[in-house]
């Protein structure tokens, strides 16, 4: 998703997950405010979760395994 900030356009770092892009987050406390963000703006309950194809986090509205960050 584009969005315009300041008459700026903002394209947010994206990757491919199956077969299609997810908006991706640098660490997991990003993607969790992004997540509160959503629930609070559009009524929606997401988990993060940490993208099996790079260093990064994603937001999904489906229940993922508990990942071991030890």
């Amino acid at each position: 998703m584009t969005r315009k900030h300041n008459n700026l356009l903002y394209n947010p770092p994206k990757c491919w997950v199956g077969d299609s892009q997810k908006i991706s987050y640098p660490t997991r406390e990003e993607a969790e405010i992004a997540a509160k963000v959503a629930e609070y703006d559009h009524h929606v309950k997401l988990d993060v979760y940490k993208c099996e194809y790079g260093d990064h986090w994603h937001l999904t509205g489906n229940k993922h395994k508990p990942i071991d960050n030890s």
